[in-house]
C-alpha cells in the first residue's frame, strides 16, 4: 500500500503581520481577482487613475499575495473610457446601436424574448451564460430561464472549458470538483504529471506549488506538444502529437501492469471495473504508443518510474487533453492510471482538473448548464426537480427538461432558436468554427447581450445592457479547489450601469414574475443555499460570514441539523475525511441555534470512500481513437490553440488594458523552423492558416519549442487573426466538448 511521506499541509494559512495590518485598514477592501479559477486574494484601496488600486493580500492561502499582470492591472477595465456606461438599442432607421434609457432597453428585451416565445414557442428562446458569473448570477440566470422564460434552452461557455473532466470525474468518483484537495497539497506530493497545462502563463501564481514540489524533492512531468515556460520547469517533458493524449495515458498504464507496479490491494478494496480497463490498456503496448504519439519508449518508461517510485503522486489535467472529441475518455484514462497505482483517495495523491474560468467550478454547479439544477442536481431526477421547485415556489411539472449543449445551442440559432439572451460571454471570439457562429448570431430575430464592455458579440446585438464588474458588486465564486470565496464591492459603478441581478429582476418583473428575483446578492445566496441543500454540491452550511472568517469554505458543506432536506454527501463524510491537523476548525457558531457544531467543509474528498453508491471508484475501459480530423495532403499540419500570459479568454477585457496589450499586442502563429523553411517564411512574416472552416492570418513566430508537424495560435483575438475561425466543432459524445485542441490545417504565405 502506498502511504504519503509527509502529512498534508493545512488548507488555510495563518495571517501574516502585513496582511493583518491591511485587514485592519478600513479603506482596504479584501476581495479577489476577476480572472482565472485561482481567484487570487487581493486588496483594493482608494487611489490611482481608476478609483481603486490593487494591494497584496498575503494571508489568502491560494496565492499568498502573488498576482500576475492581469490581476494587478484589473482596475483599468473599470475606466469609463473602455467600458459600457449606458444601455444601447439598435434603431430601426439607422441600424446603429444608440444610447437609450434603462426602461426602454429592458422593455425591448422583455418584448423581444416574450414575443418570440409567443410566436414560435418557449423553446425558440435561448439563454447563454458564462463561467465568469458569480454563483448568485449563475443561479439566478438558470432560474430566470426555467421560471420566467420557461425555456429548456440554456447553457454556458463553461461547456467549452471543463466539461470533459467533469464528466470523467462523475463516472469515476460520483462527484465533480476540479481538485479534490487544496493546491497546497501539490507542493507536498512526490510526483506530479501535468497534462496539457501551461500553468506558468495561464495562472502564474500557482507555479509556486510546482516550485515547492521540486524543492521538497518531488518530480514534475509535463505533457505538452510545445516546450512551454511550464515544460521548462519539468524533470521530464513529453511532447506528444496533438490529439494523442489518450494513447499516451493507456501506454503508461500498460507499462504499469507489465512492470508489476499495480496496487492490487487498493484495487480490491476501493475500486470496480479493473479487469475491463486492464484489458483495454494492454492493447496499447509501448512501441505502438510511440508510433501514435511520437513519444519515445524510454521516455514512457521514465515517466512510469518517476510516477510509481514516489510515495505519493498526482495527475493534473487542463484543456490540452480535455478539449478533444474524446476528452472524457482521455481524462478517464488518466484517472485509471491513478486508480491502478493507488494514487487516489489518499493524502497527497489523486487526480485533479485545473479549472480555467474565474467561476468555472461554481458556474457548473448551480443551474446554468443545459441538464442541471442547483446543487449539481440532475434536471431529469424527479426528487431533484421537486426539491428545487419547492424552493422556487413552482410546480415541478412546469420545469422544462434538458436542452442543447453550448455549441449545439449556438449552431441552432436562426433555425429553431430565434431569440437569445447572452450574459457574460463572447462566443464570436470563443466558440469553435467562430465564423459560422457569428453568422448564426446575425441571423437571429432578436439578440440581447449583458456585458461590461462592447464585445464582438455585443456589437451584433439589438440591445446591449451595461452591467457592473467585480469591484463594483458583491458575490461568491468557487475556485478550482472547491473553495467558496467572497468578492466584495469596493467602488460604486457609473450611474448608468446596473448589476446582472438587477437586470434579471427587471426582466422577470416585465415577464410576469413579480417575486423570486431579488437584487441583493446575499439574499440570492441564502436561496441558493436552500436550493443546493442535499445535492452533490451542497452549500447549505456556507454563509457570507463563514467565508470571510475562514478564507473560504470548501464544499460540500451541509448545514448540520439545519436546512430542510440537508444530508451528508456520499464521499464527503466529516471526521475521517481529513487527517488530523489537516484543517483548521472554523471558529464560528451555527447560523441557527443547534447543539451540533457546524460542518467544517471538505478540503479533501474521498479519503474514506468515493461518492458512488457503493463507495468504490469506477475504472472505465477506454481505447485510443484518432482525432475527428486528421491530416491529409490538403491539410498536412496540425493546429493547436491556447492562451498567453498577458491576455485572458476572448480578450474582451484584457485587450482594453494598455499594459497588457504592450506585452501581447496581437495573434501569432508559432511554428518550427523546419516548417517555416518549407513554406518560405521568416520571423514576423504574415502566415495564413487555413482549415476546412476558414482562414486566419497572423505573424510568424518561429521556435524550436514546438513540434515540426504542429502550429500553435492563441485564441484571444477577433478579426483576421481569430484562431477559432479554424477550430473543429466536433463534439465529445459524453461531455459535448468541442475539439478546440486539434484540427488539420495548411499554411500559406499571408
Amino acid at each position: 500500500m502506498h502511504t504519503p511521506a509527509t502529512a498534508p499541509t493545512p488548507a488555510t494559512a495563518p495571517a501574516t503581520a502585513s496582511d493583518a495590518a491591511a485587514a485592519t485598514d478600513p479603506a482596504t477592501v479584501e476581495t479577489h481577482c476577476p480572472y482565472c479559477a485561482l481567484q487570487c486574494g487581493m486588496g483594493l484601496r482608494p487611489g490611482g487613475p481608476y478609483g481603486v488600486e490593487v494591494v497584496e493580500r498575503p494571508a489568502f492561502p491560494v496565492n499568498r499575495g502573488a498576482l500576475c499582470g492581469k490581476g494587478r492591472t484589473a482596475p483599468a477595465v473599470l475606466s469609463s473610457r473602455v467600458r459600457l456606461t449606458e444601455p444601447l438599442v439598435r434603431r430601426p432607421g439607422s441600424g446603429r446601436l444608440e444610447t437609450a434609457t434603462w426602461e426602454e432597453a429592458l422593455d425591448r428585451v422583455a418584448e423581444g424574448l416574450a414575443g418570440t416565445g409567443r410566436a414560435h414557442g418557449r423553446d425558440a428562446v435561448a439563454v447563454f451564460g458564462g463561467g465568469g458569473l458569480t454563483n448568485e448570477k449563475a443561479y439566478a440566470l438558470g432560474k430566470f430561464a426555467r421560471v420566467a422564460l420557461r425555456t429548456s434552452q440554456i447553457d454556458y461557455n463553461g461547456r467549452f472549458c471543463m466539461s470533459s473532466a467533469a464528466a470523467a470525474h462523475q463516472r469515476a468518483f460520483g462527484l465533480d470538483r476540479g481538485l479534490p484537495f487544496p493546491l497546497a497539497d501539490v507542493g507536498r506530493t512526490g510526483c506530479v504529471i501535468l497534462v496539457g497545462s501551461n500553468l506558468a502563463e495561464t495562472m502564474p501564481p500557482a507555479l509556486r506549488y510546482l516550485t515547492e514540489l521540486r524543492e521538497n524533492g518531488g518530480t514534475l512531468i509535463v505533457i505538452d506538444p510545445r516546450r512551454t515556460r511550464t515544460a521548462e520547469q519539468a524533470d521530464l517533458h513529453l511532447a506528444p502529437r496533438p490529439g494523442t493524449d489518450l494513447a499516451l495515458a493507456l501506454g503508461l498504464l500498460h507499462l504499469v501492469v507489465a512492470e508489476g507496479r499495480v496496487d492490487e490491494d487498493f484495487i480490491a478494496a476501493r475500486t470496480s471495473g479493473w479487469s475491463a480497463a486492464r484489458s483495454a490498456a494492454m492493447a496499447h503496448w509501448p512501441e505502438l504508443v510511440e508510433r501514435i504519439t511520437g513519444v519515445p519508449v524510454p521516455q514512457l518508461r521514465d515517466a512510469v518510474r518517476m510516477f510509481c517510485d514516489a510515495e505519493s503522486s498526482m495527475v493534473l489535467t487542463a484543456r490540452g487533453p480535455e478539449q478533444q472529441s474524446k476528452g472524457t475518455d482521455t481524462v478517464s484514462a488518466w484517472i485509471n492510471l491513478c486508480l491502478a497505482t493507488g494514487r487516489a483517495g489518499r493524502p497527497l495523491s489523486g487526480y485533479g482538473c485545473l479549472t480555467g474560468q474565474g467561476n468555472g467550478q461554481g458556474g457548473r454547479e448551480h443551474g446554468q448548464k443545459a441538464d442541471q439544477l442547483p446543487g449539481y442536481r440532475k434536471l431529469t431526477d424527479p426528487a431533484a426537480r421537486a426539491h428545487v421547485a419547492g424552493v422556487w415556489g413552482v410546480d415541478p411539472d412546469e420545469l422544462p427538461g434538458p436542452g442543447r449543449s453550448a455549441y449545439e445551442l449556438l449552431d441552432a440559432l436562426g433555425g429553431d432558436l430565434r431569440a437569445l439572451l447572452v450574459m457574460g460571454s463572447n462566443p464570436v471570439v470563443s466558440a469553435p468554427n467562430a465564423g459560422r457562429i457569428e453568422d448564426k448570431l446575425r441571423s437571429l430575430d432578436f439578440l440581447a447581450v449583458a456585458d461590461v464592455v462592447l464585445s464582438e458579440t455585443a456589437a451584433l446585438a439589438d440591445v446591449v445592457l451595461p452591467v457592473t464588474q467585480w469591484a463594483e458588486e458583491t458575490g461568491t465564486t468557487t475556485n478550482l479547489e472547491g473553495r467558496v470565496i467572497l468578492r466584495r464591492k469596493a467602488i460604486d459603478p457609473p450611474p448608468g450601469v446596473r448589476t446582472d441581478l438587477e437586470v434579471l429582476h427587471g426582466l422577470a418583473t416585465r415577464l410576469g414574475c413579480e417575486k423570486g428575483f431579488p437584487t441583493d446578492p446575499e439574499e440570492v445566496f441564502e436561496e441558493l443555499r436552500r436550493a443546493s441543500a442535499g445535492g452533490p454540491a451542497d452549500y447549505s452550511g456556507i454563509s457570507y460570514g463563514r467565508i470571510v472568517a475562514e478564507d473560504g469554505v470548501f464544499w460540500p458543506c451541509p448545514e448540520v441539523g439545519g436546512a430542510p432536506g440537508a444530508r451528508e454527501v456520499r464521499g464527503a463524510p466529516g471526521a475521517r475525511e481529513v487527517p488530523e491537523g489537516a484543517r483548521s476548525e472554523p471558529d464560528v457558531h451555527p447560523r441557527t441555534p443547534d447543539p451540533a457544531p457546524p460542518h467544517p467543509g471538505t478540503p479533501r474528498l474521498f479519503l474514506d470512500r468515493f461518492a458512488t453508491a457503493d463507495g468504490r471508484a469506477r475504472f472505465t475501459a477506454v481505447t485510443h481513437r484518432p482525432a475527428a480530423e486528421e491530416t491529409d495532403e490538403r491539410y498536412p499540419v496540425l493546429l493547436t490553440t491556447g492562451r498567453v500570459l498577458a491576455q485572458y479568454q476572448s480578450g474582451a477585457q484584457t485587450r482594453r488594458v494598455d499594459e497588457l496589450n504592450e506585452a501581447a499586442p496581437g495573434p501569432f502563429v508559432q511554428l518550427h523552423p523546419q516548417l517555416a523553411e518549407r513554406i518560405g517564411v521568416a520571423e514576423g512574416d504574415r502566415v495564413a492558416v487555413v482549415s476546412r472552416r476558414g482562414r486566419a492570418v497572423a505573424p510568424a513566430r518561429i521556435s524550436r519549442a514546438i513540434r515540426a508537424d504542429t502550429v500553435f495560435m492563441p485564441f484571444h483575438w477577433a478579426g483576421e487573426g481569430r484562431a477559432n475561425t479554424l477550430t473543429n466543432p466536433a463534439l465529445d459524445p459524453t461531455s459535448r466538448m468541442p475539439e478546440f485542441k486539434v484540427c488539420a490545417v495548411r499554411l500559406e504565405r499571408g
